[in-house]
């Protein structure tokens, strides 16, 4: 609560939480406490389909973070296209905006990982004002649509994991590339790559010290957006360097047997970048996809993708790969 605090007085003011993560809502309710409400906007979410089940989940968040309205209330962890049809027929959106009609709500978004093309099709289709979405030197292409589409919409867009979840930070040298001469660091040159875009109206930066929100706040401070010139040629360097990264662009899609390919290269990814962690495949589709090794399962290993793939990826080793983990996991519950 002190950090939240100290983190108002540098200039932060956007402050994003949820009911499911862990009980960060009862800490942000307790910096609340202390700061005016006129300076700063609370951001939370509920993932429930049931507009019931929503209200509920609203109200016990008004409460745990003591406010009397929600600035920024988003449907969450909206997956896959048929995620967002169950938030329309259990009424969860209609329950929202209800709430909102009734003051507890200031706006509505949603927060997401869905592929670009699919998440422009459900804010052309939604009645939101922003969104949430991952977005970092690594897997904007992944996302790129959604944001074009959001910004032609005039939303709010913010950024979640622009440090790809720590592995940039972590991997200072591959990430080299991203520094120009005024970045001081990897971090504070992938935190710029982002909020440069045009699109795009905050970041979402955690901290655990001082430290981290001094650096924060450090990387924007009379910042100026980088030109479309040095965005595009980050971008490109980005795709090269990491040939041996799925870029998420999509052309492997369709797959004969319904495999999301994309979504288990992305966890793939991790692994490469995050050698020294066995379980970074299994971490990243669980909790961030919603997914478990055995989605890899049904390849059939015709090779459609490997033949569109612009980056000739060895995608089904990798589905292979992916999909003996299934057994590793199993074993474990057993």
């Amino acid at each position: 609560a002190e950090l939240l605090t100290y983190a108002l007085e540098r200039g932060i003011n956007y402050f994003d939480t949820a009911p499911g993560y862990g009980v960060s809502e009862d800490v942000f309710g307790l910096a609340f406490k202390q700061m005016p409400r006129d300076a700063f906007y609370v951001s939370t979410k509920s993932f429930q389909a049931n507009g019931n089940e929503l209200r509920k989940s609203l109200e016990k968040s008004l409460k745990r973070l003591n406010v009397e309205k929600i600035d920024f209330f988003h449907i969450w962890c909206v997956m896959t296209l048929e995620a967002w049809q169950e938030r329309i027929a259990g009424g969860a959106v209609s329950a929202a905006l209800k709430a909102q009609d009734e003051g507890l709500i200031e706006h509505l978004a949603i927060s997401s990982h869905l592929q670009g093309n699919e998440l422009a099709e459900v804010l052309a289709d939604g009645p939101f004002e922003g969104v949430t979405v991952g977005y970092s030197a690594i897997n904007f292409p992944y996302r790129q649509e959604a944001l074009d589409a959001a910004g032609k919409m005039n939303l709010g867009v913010v950024t979640m994991n622009p440090l790809a979840g720590g592995l940039i930070p972590q991997n200072p040298k591959r990430f080299e590339f991203l520094r120009g001469p005024k970045d001081k660091s990897v971090v504070q040159a992938a935190l710029r790559f982002n909020v440069s875009n045009p699109a795009v109206t905050s970041a979402l930066v955690g901290f655990s010290s001082k430290q981290h929100i001094d650096d924060a706040v450090e990387a924007v401070k009379n910042f100026q957006p980088y030109p479309p010139e040095r965005i595009e040629a980050i971008r490109k360097e980005a795709i090269e360097s990491f040939n041996d990264l799925c870029t998420g662009c999509g052309y492997c899609l369709p797959c004969p047997e319904g495999v999301n390919i994309p979504r288990l290269m992305d966890a793939y990814n991790h692994k490469l970048l995050d050698e020294k962690n066995p379980e970074a495949i299994v971490s990243r589709l669980k909790w961030h996809w919603a997914l478990t090794p055995d989605a890899a399962s049904a390849c059939s290993l015709c090779g459609t993708c490997e033949e569109r793939c612009p980056q000739h990826l060895p995608i089904g080793d990798r589905m292979e790969e992916i999909a003996k983990l299934t057994k590793k996991e199993e074993s474990k519950s057993t």
